[in-house]
């Protein structure tokens, strides 16, 4: 089954070296963290994640925007909870196939892996033709082509940057469960 979704990858950013440097315990502590923040930000934003991949993982999101919101609050708490690591994230849409029923094969999936490989400390990425709308208090800056293995051509793309203002609506899931047919 194709279906229309929006993935990002989201990679602590020097973490070989951090593990190299303060050691296994140290890395230990620093990758709970930053699953911890990682669930709460995902639980509150409306997105899945979908698979841990080390120091990193896959999201997974019905609605771009929430995705977009997603990687700029978890940036935005990272750059605390990870110190002296940051965050790089990649974002695409499209339709992919939903594989064996829980996971996702398409060139969205692909793309969105690519970016986050292709960003620097701290960015976000998004191609450019696939930017829907932004969050209140985000930007798109244009951060020219890039070469992706697997691709064809350059690909235009978008630096996600900015704060998310109170009108960023969270996704409060812990409603859900109040209203009909669970509610009292």
């Amino acid at each position: 089954m194709r279906v229309p979704r929006t993935f990002a990858f989201v990679d602590l950013s020097g973490f070989t070296n951090y593990t190299a440097a303060f050691g296994d315990d140290a890395a230990g502590r620093l990758l709970s963290a930053f699953r911890g923040m990682a669930r709460d930000v995902a639980s509150e934003r409306g997105v899945r994640i979908a698979k841990w991949l080390g120091d990193g993982c896959m999201i997974v999101a019905i609605n771009q925007i929430d995705c977009i919101t997603f990687a700029i609050e978890l940036e935005a708490k990272a750059s605390e909870v990870c110190s002296p690591l940051s965050l790089r994230v990649g974002i695409a849409t499209g339709h992919a196939l939903l594989f064996e029923g829980d996971d996702y094969i398409g060139s969205a999936v692909n793309l969105a892996s690519r970016l986050c490989d292709a960003a620097g400390p701290t960015e976000v990425l998004m191609p450019s033709m696939q930017l829907d709308r932004l969050p209140p208090g985000v930007h798109a800056t244009p951060n020219g082509g890039l070469e992706l293995r697997g691709f064809p051509g350059e690909i235009e793309v978008f630096a996600l940057t900015g704060t998310l203002t109170d009108e960023s609506e969270s996704r409060d899931t812990s409603e859900l469960w109040t209203r009909a047919p669970f509610g009292l």
